[in-house]
């Protein structure tokens, strides 16, 4: 930056050598042409006429002094007017450089409205233009993404404030009937149960996505970290994986180094792999596994979840970490979210130093943690367990 305004360093260097050449020149003219001219005299006479009016002393007395205090101060009486024609002229210039002030004011003004107009600023002050111009084109881009966002949610609120009637109606009606008919038999009465149940459970689905929305602009992570056996957590995170697998007749299959240290937050990491787990399973094909893979190396861990899915395309791959975004549109159905997990998910990575990143295929999705690791494990030994 400091090398950025040569151009307006060498205009305010100009401009101060101008200034001091006119005042030179102007010095040097009333000197020549008026102190030392004809104005000489008049200018003499004029102050022992006023020292002997002031003083009363006699004519030569008066002369002396004048001598004393002017003649033979010359050089420094010389200075004192350049000095004072300098900032004359410098006064008088340097309004051109305080409209620099002006301009910039301006082109600030430019930038916190909502206009297109373009930032001008003279040549010299060309570096700061170019910056001003790069914040109004981030403020612009960070305002269309909170507007995209904002209508994100507003339109999942819709989505589910009309998706909550749907189990919530179920869940009367069945109940009605189980109230108003006592004489219904066990069997029956077990099945309506279970549906009620179901349409319970799906319910509450419902109101945890309401409370994902309006907690996540509170939400201020805060990491408690702590040595962690990474590959011991990857399992224990597949083995509480039953009950969402088992719905769809998936296994989950880990496949992580031995004794792979991390530092990190335990409860938010498993909130991110919960997270990506439950996301390979909601969209990935019935009957297949999912493979998660961890290895250590270069002071970083790569943690890899892959599941057997239709292919993202990747306009919406580029999408799928913003909040409130689904890939599927499909925001009443059973894999439909608040749009909140993968957000989440990225935030506290990026909170642990880390990168999270999607890629798809016609065969497979992966999801890619990395974390920092300066910690290389003891055995390049690989562990792996498969998951029901």
């Amino acid at each position: 930056m400091k090398n950025n305004y040569r151009k307006l360093k060498r205009t305010i260097l100009a401009r101060t050598l101008l200034i001091a050449l006119l005042a030179a020149a102007v010095g040097y003219g009333l000197m020549t042409f008026v102190v030392d001219g004809f104005f000489q005299d008049v200018f003499a006479e004029f102050v022992v006429g006023l020292v002997m009016r002031m003083f009363g002393t006699d004519y030569w007395t008066a002369a002396s002094r004048y001598r004393a205090i002017f003649q033979e101060n010359k050089a420094l009486w010389v200075m004192g007017g350049f000095s004072l024609l300098f900032l004359l002229f410098f006064y008088i210039s340097i309004g051109r450089m305080t409209r620099y002030l002006d301009d910039i004011s301006g082109a600030l003004d430019k930038v916190m409205d909502s206009s297109q107009e373009p930032i001008v600023l003279p040549p010299e002050l060309s570096p700061m233009a170019q910056k001003l111009v790069a914040v109004k084109q981030e403020l612009f881009r960070r305002e269309q993404e909170a507007a995209v966002s904002e209508q994100r949610k507003n339109e999942l609120v819709a989505y589910l404030a009309h998706d909550l009637r749907t189990p919530l109606t179920s869940v009367l009606a069945y109940l009605a009937m189980l109230d108003e008919q006592p004489d219904m038999s066990a069997a029956e009465r077990a099945k309506y149960t279970h549906i009620t149940l179901e349409k319970a459970y799906r319910l509450e689905e419902l109101i945890n996505e309401f409370f994902d929305i309006t907690r996540f602009n509170l939400q201020d992570f805060v990491l408690e970290k702590k040595e962690m056996n990474l590959s011991i957590f990857l399992e224990q995170v597949a083995d509480e994986s039953y009950g969402v697998l088992s719905a769809k007749g998936m296994t989950c299959a880990v496949d992580a180094e031995e004794d792979l240290m991390v530092q990190g937050d335990p409860d938010k990491l498993a909130r991110v792999f919960d997270n990506l787990l439950r996301n390979a399973a909601a969209y990935g094909y019935e009957n297949t596994q999912i493979l998660i893979q961890a290895r250590g190396g270069n002071g970083r861990t790569t943690i890899i979840f892959t599941n057997e899915g239709p292919q993202i395309p990747q306009k919406k791959l580029e999408m799928i970490f913003e909040r409130f975004y689904r890939a599927d549109d499909a925001r009443s159905s059973d894999t439909g979210g608040a749009g909140l997990g993968l957000a989440i998910a990225k935030q506290i990575v990026t909170l642990h130093g880390g990168t999270i990143s999607a890629t798809s295929d016609s065969k497979n999705t992966r999801f890619i943690v990395t974390l920092p690791n300066d910690r290389q494990p003891e055995t390049g030994k690989a562990r792996g367990r498969r998951h029901k």
